[in-house]
């Protein structure tokens, strides 16, 4: 797995934390916040995962 992948699942995790916590306190403009932070460093992860694929050459092509 790419290394700015590991960071955006990172972000992603510690974003779904985050919002939990603010919702457990009774702050839900926050919370919503913390969702879309959420949901955009999930897509980044995923974008750079299928990036990786797709720029890695096939062995088996290639040879």
């Amino acid at each position: 797995m790419p290394r700015l992948a590991v960071y955006a699942l990172v972000v992603c995790l510690l974003a779904v934390a985050a919002a939990v916590v603010s919702f457990v306190e009774g702050s839900v403009l926050i919370g919503v916040v913390w969702i879309l932070l959420a949901g955009l460093s999930s897509n980044m992860t995923w974008y750079y995962i299928r990036r990786s694929r797709t720029s890695r050459p096939d062995s088996l092509a290639t040879n």
